[in-house]
């Protein structure tokens, strides 16, 4: 819910040896197709296809489908097999609460769907509730059994692959490396043969995804489902946690954040008093930006402490969404009008200064849909991957754009130290606005990409640390400009005397030689 953010890529071989491995998923099935093309053509020519076996006729049916849909690894975004996205680790942390998830599937035929990914301890379990079911095609001769759910992990997943290219099996559920929760042949023996309800105990801790597969060809299936996964807690080991193993503990340190949060924008509330003789109106603006950010770590903690609780947010999710776009908004205006240099070296905006805003402010309101439907749908939505993907540019495109106006100022700065004869005044703005300029560029790279690498080699039971490296670099980059554009008496672009001046001129000649 909040901005993400973490530690150095430099030290981060873990982090580089899993994207290798998420890219070679993609590779290996690639592979597995290719090389069901070429048995496919050799068998042609050898036998007629009457001849097949049915273990073949199902591998080509399935394949024809997994290529009309785009092939299935590049559908299961989630489980990091989807090359772009995963391939540039440059994003925001997303929601995706472990709460009581509802999903409809309708007329559906893919042949992996991917639900909800959870830590679990060893006390961890599953409810699942899947009610109107039906096929589009019901014949009793189908093998149902290749129709069901499954738990796997990331690293199963891998082998799982590798034992299709082997031809060890056709369908992801026959591997003994995942967890089988239910086949859908089990349902003649239901009560009724539309619905069922299963408690689904898992001993073994680790980080699962909850998997559907369908490995029928032509079948279409549609149903409703309910699942809550928790890992039980407590002294009696009655008490259900609903937080995923290594984010129980995110309530409090949203709330912690909060309170730091609260706390400088009191200082801040204390420092325009002190000094309202020079404040400015990018001074406030400073502070609504403090104060959204706080009532944002505020919602989450409440979201995250309800979600822990009951496995519901009781409304605290959309007070958390409207927070998060106004901070958002705010934000990256702010970051905009400083190195605009707005308000406080100049009354007014540029054209181009006003396009940029123009543009950033509607990317932030499309960037905060997205980031509402990845939420709430979950991976197992069809287009869950393409929200993904109009986040993950929308989010690019806003961080280069706020470069842009810091890199204005700084030009026109240095072009300004030649003709007005203030060297000494434009020295420390140049100063200043080429720091802001490194910081804007270290926050974005720490909290969209480090922040990441932290979290993929991160082990699943400290996932919360990630959380904290991002919150961190957040806060030391608000306090950063808070600090560099205060409100200050004696301006250091007032008295300059004479030695300081010829110093700043000669400082100035060496100038030319920077570039951006």
């Amino acid at each position: 819910m909040s901005d993400p953010s973490l530690s150095s890529l430099s030290s981060s071989s873990g982090s580089e040896e899993l994207f290798r491995c998420q890219i070679m998923m993609i590779y290996e099935y690639n592979k597995v197709l290719m090389k069901m093309g070429e048995w496919e053509e050799k068998e042609q020519e050898v036998t007629s296809s009457r001849r097949r076996s049915s273990k073949m006729r199902r591998i080509d049916k399935r394949k024809s489908r997994d290529h009309k849909l785009g092939e299935f690894s590049l559908n299961w975004d989630y489980f990091g097999a989807n090359p772009v996205f995963k391939a540039i680790p440059f994003r925001r942390r997303f929601r995706m609460s472990e709460e009581i998830r509802f999903s409809e599937i309708h007329l559906d035929d893919r042949s992996i769907i991917p639900f909800d990914e959870f830590g679990f301890t060893t006390t961890g379990n599953l409810e699942l509730n899947v009610s109107q079911i039906t096929f589009s095609n019901p014949s009793p001769d189908l093998d149902f059994s290749q129709i069901g759910f499954f738990f796997s992990t990331r690293d199963s997943w891998i082998h799982v692959l590798q034992q299709i290219q082997d031809l060890e099996i056709t369908c992801a559920i026959n591997s003994d490396l995942v967890k089988v929760v239910y086949t859908f042949d089990k349902l003649r023996d239901e009560k009724s043969p539309k619905k069922f309800d299963i408690l689904f105990q898992m001993t073994d801790a680790n980080q699962y995804t909850l998997v559907f597969a369908n490995c029928l060809p032509n079948v279409q299936v549609s149903m409703n489902m309910r699942s809550a996964m928790y890992n039980l807690d407590g002294k009696n080991g009655n008490r259900r946690d609903y937080l995923s193993a290594g984010k129980t503990v995110l309530p409090r340190v949203y709330f912690m954040f909060f309170m730091c949060y609260f706390v400088m924008g009191c200082v801040w509330v204390y420092v325009l008093y002190k000094k309202r003789l020079t404040v400015f109106t990018i001074h406030f603006f400073m502070l609504a930006v403090v104060i959204l950010k706080a009532l944002n770590l505020l919602c989450e903690a409440e979201d995250k402490s309800y979600i822990k609780r009951t496995g519901s947010a009781h409304g605290w999710d959309v007070l958390f969404y409207i927070f998060s776009f106004l901070k958002g908004v705010t934000l990256f205006t702010l970051i905009v009008l400083i190195g605009t240099g707005w308000s406080f070296l100049k009354p007014y905006l540029q054209d181009k200064e006003k396009k940029v805003l123009m543009m950033v402010i509607p990317l932030q309101v499309v960037a905060n849909i997205a980031q509402v439907v990845i939420d709430e749908s979950g991976p197992s939505a069809q287009d869950w991957i393409t929200w993904k993907h109009v986040f993950l540019l929308v989010d690019v495109v806003c961080c280069c754009a706020v470069l842009f106006p810091i890199v204005w100022s700084i030009k026109n700065l240095r072009e300004a130290a030649r003709t007005d004869g203030k060297a000494a005044v434009n020295l420390m703005k140049l100063t200043l606005f080429r720091q802001y300029y490194v910081v804007v560029i270290c926050f974005i790279y720490f909290t969209r990409v480090v922040v990441y690498a932290l979290e993929t080699i991160t082990s699943y039971r400290y996932m919360w640390t990630s959380v904290v490296a991002g919150e961190l670099a957040t806060l030391a980059f608000y306090m950063f400009t808070g600090y560099k554009f205060r409100p200050e008496m004696r301006n250091p672009y007032f008295v300059i005397d004479d030695d300081e001046e010829e110093a700043a001129a000669e400082a100035l000649k060496l100038e030319d030689e920077f570039e951006l």
